[in-house]
């Protein structure tokens, strides 16, 4: 599940293989004949500069896409994300692997673009994915956060809404939902859509966080508290737990003002 937009720079799937099984001659036999991409990716999560520089003689050597690929990822986990995302891109306009495969890599690319805190260029990134698979809920959600990214919480609203009526039994898109009419000054409807993410998930931690500010917003400062302290009770060592800690102590401390 996606998160709230208050940690809206995720990684969503960038870990995931794109080329699901390597094409003829690409099994390492050094390795036993193992799938030399599938080996490539492990790497980038152990030694990723290591990884990073065997395929780049893989590509040299012929290793086209899922070389190409592999370096990319190498590259995000060095946190080189502007290099990752033009790659990524560069990769799904190459028109190599099925149309899945290439919204895969655009879904990539806009979530590195999100890294780099490029709202504009990830809103593009996920648009060619969703040319590919306009039915994709999560691609929809990932547009949103580029949209959020950049203040427009209009479009942000327009993709969550759409994606929803996709998949309308998912809490983590109506939670990002509320926070978008929440900063659209639309709290009756932000309300109405934490309300069903609690029903579907009871005590559902990023609707807790997000209900809080809700209710701050709206002077009920002791509601707030109760909320999230919920949340830190709920799912301690979450990121939703921390942010929910961080207001109680901020609630704290104007308090004591």
């Amino acid at each position: 599940m996606r998160t709230c937009f208050a940690a809206i720079i995720t990684v969503c799937n960038l870990a995931n293989a794109a080329y699901g099984a390597s094409p003829p001659g690409r099994n390492d036999e050094a390795l036993g004949g193992r799938n030399r991409y599938e080996r490539c990716l492990e790497l980038t999560r152990r030694n990723a500069e290591e990884a990073l520089n065997k395929a780049a003689v893989w590509e040299a050597s012929g290793g086209d896409g899922p070389a190409n690929h592999c370096a990319a990822l190498a590259l995000v986990a060095l946190r080189r994300y502007r290099e990752a995302a033009i790659r990524l891109d560069q990769l799904g306009h190459a028109s190599i692997g099925s149309a899945q495969q290439r919204a895969d890599v655009f879904g990539q690319a806009g979530n590195a673009w999100l890294l780099a805190r490029r709202g504009a260029d990830a809103t593009a990134s996920f648009s060619s994915a969703l040319a590919l698979s306009p039915r994709d809920p999560d691609l929809l959600a990932d547009r949103a956060r580029a949209a959020a990214l950049l203040g427009d919480w209009k479009s942000a609203d327009s993709d969550l809404s759409a994606a929803l009526k996709i998949d309308d039994n998912r809490a983590d898109l109506l939670v990002l939902r509320a926070s978008a009419r929440r900063a659209l000054r639309r709290q009756a409807d932000a309300r109405a859509d934490l309300e069903l993410a609690l029903r579907i998930l009871p005590n559902y931690p990023e609707a807790l966080v997000e209900r809080g500010a809700l209710k701050l917003e709206s002077g009920d400062a002791t509601g707030a508290w109760a909320d999230w302290q919920l949340a830190v009770s709920r799912a301690s060592g979450t990121a939703a737990a921390a942010t929910a800690q961080q207001r109680l102590d901020a609630l704290l401390h104007a308090k004591k003002k």
